[in-house]
């Protein structure tokens, strides 16, 4: 990774036990994040029933926390330039572990979502802090490589065996229990961080705007809202305004971050071609497979009827193998071009798509495990080596930049494919819902049925047999339907991705 070291020294030291141990401890921030993207959606589920939220507030519990990390990441490093990276990282770790507390015992849709909203924020000092620490401790550039490999490597399992821990935690205990995995961490964190961990400030970072930050985290509320809306009920008016008052925002934003001396987020990053492609690439191809992996964990318990440990288990193979892919992807980028690792990289994950466009014409769960491990495997080049592109095109002072706007793509691309592609799948539930429902139901019982699958098994729970078999028989074709729409979006995004890194990545290598 092109990390370069702050000192002018041409003499650097080895990094010893202390920094490699404090490695440790930022994978451990890093991989639980990660984690925490996914492992609600398997309880999602179980927290329709319990909490009985809608179609709209659901979307909301799993997107919110992707879109406030999404908002504040930038302004959050600015934040650790000034203060101190691990104080940053220290509070946050704080934070942290207070609002997970907070929403594992949420009693409330809405005090969910604002739980979700608090977690957010913390969690978007986490990861620029762990990343801007690392380049601080690994001063040698092969270490500095390996140590960010294992850094992106967390990041990578967390996402994986979400699915996996958050059936384990769901066979035994409540769908809030998935929150509690954050507090040992934290403790952890908090306990030996100031003993392992470097402190770093730059005397000379620029002073935190304020008025940037609300212009950005506001830009992106709004044009998130707007999206949403707009998938869910239509083009109308609410989301109209929504989206025209996100755009405004935006344009100022962009237009004060031009007047600063010192800006918030310096868009000459963005001249650089590498830069720009694989920031471009890498939201893309995230966006595409947040759409579809949200529908593909309830796919598994509603219309397959499995339980949260063995939904978890149909993942393993995929966790298994894409954790492998991130410690293969280095070795084979000394052989390939990184436009050809990538680009193919990324066909084997439209491959993935199609295979889940024919996942309900065969019985069983294996072709949901090759999609899966297809997926898995196909997206980690972009990841791994389109971080190294993002950071190694940047000149050496604004590396930390640079990182942020890495992971604020990763991030955003994540949050919109629940929003914009997650909208869209429930939408196609919904009309086929309606048609499918058998005749003798409430018209409050079809909306039950035809808002979440939460709604429709809870429903069918309470029906006589021949009645709650027709509504489970619909819910299973209608929600197969909606994640082969999801999964025919997703090839189409990600096959755009391949093109994308394909054309306008000639030439680009990271630095070694």
């Amino acid at each position: 990774m092109p990390f370069t070291p702050a000192s002018t020294s041409p003499v650097h030291p080895r990094a010893g036990r202390r920094e490699w141990l404090g490695l440790a401890v930022l994978v451990l921030p890093t991989l639980l994040l990660a984690l925490d993207m996914t492992v609600l959606h398997l309880a999602a589920p179980h927290l329709s029933a319990d909490l009985e939220p809608s179609s709209a507030e659901l979307l909301w519990i799993l997107d919110i926390y992707g879109f406030m990390v999404a908002g504040f990441l930038i302004t959050m490093g600015t934040l650790g330039d000034r203060i101190g990276r691990r104080r940053l990282l220290l509070i946050g770790a704080t934070a942290f572990g207070l609002a997970s507390l907070a929403a594992a015992f949420a009693h409330s849709s809405v005090m969910l979502i604002a739980t979700r909203a608090l977690l957010g924020i913390a969690g978007a000092t986490l990861m620029p802090s762990t990343l801007a620490l690392i380049r601080n401790m690994f001063h040698l550039e092969h270490e500095r490589t390996l140590a960010i490999t294992i850094w992106m490597t967390g990041f990578i399992v967390g996402s994986a065996i979400g699915p996996l821990v958050g059936g384990i935690m769901l066979a035994f205990f409540w769908w809030g229990s998935v929150f509690l995995l954050a507090v040992p961490v934290m403790v952890l964190l908090l306990l030996v961080g100031p003993w392992l961990l470097p402190e770093f400030r730059d005397e000379q970072a620029g002073r935190l705007d304020l008025a940037s930050a609300l212009l950005c985290i506001s830009a992106v509320l709004l044009l998130i809202f707007g999206i949403k809306d707009s998938a869910r009920d239509g083009v109308n008016l609410l989301a109209s305004g929504s989206l025209l008052a996100g755009l405004l925002v935006g344009t100022l934003f962009v237009r004060r971050q031009r007047r600063l001396v010192e800006p918030m987020f310096d868009l000459a990053l963005f001249r650089q071609p590498a830069f720009s492609v694989s920031v471009s690439a890498m939201m893309l191809c995230i966006l595409a497979l947040s759409g579809a992996w949200l529908l593909i964990f309830q796919y598994l318990q509603g219309a397959l009827g499995m339980t949260p440990l063995q939904a978890g288990l149909v993942m393993l193979p995929s966790a298994l193998l894409q954790t492998a892919a991130s410690l293969l992807v280095p070795r084979m980028a000394r052989w390939l071009a990184p436009r050809v690792l990538i680009s193919g990289g990324l066909l084997i994950a439209v491959m993935g798509f199609l295979v889940l466009l024919v996942i309900g014409q065969f019985p069983g769960p294996w072709l949901m495990v090759l999609a899966t491990v297809l997926l898995g495997v196909g997206i980690m080049p972009m990841m791994i080596l389109g971080t190294d592109l993002v950071i190694g095109s940047a000149p050496p002072e604004k590396t930390g930049a640079a990182a942020a706007t890495s992971e604020t793509a990763t991030e955003m691309g994540m949050a919109l494919g629940i929003a914009v592609i997650g909208s869209v799948g429930a939408a196609v539930y919904r009309e086929h819902m309606m048609e499918q429902l058998p005749a003798g139901l409430s018209a409050h019982q079809i909306e039950v049925a035809s808002d979440t699958v939460g709604g429709a098994l809870g429903l069918a729970a309470h029906l006589p047999e021949v009645m709650a078999t027709q509504v489970l028989s619909a819910l299973q074709l209608s929600f197969t339907l909606a994640l082969q729409t999801n999964a025919l979006i997703g090839a189409i995004i990600m096959g755009g991705a391949a093109w994308l890194t394909g054309r306008y990545l000639a030439g680009a290598k990271p630095h070694r």
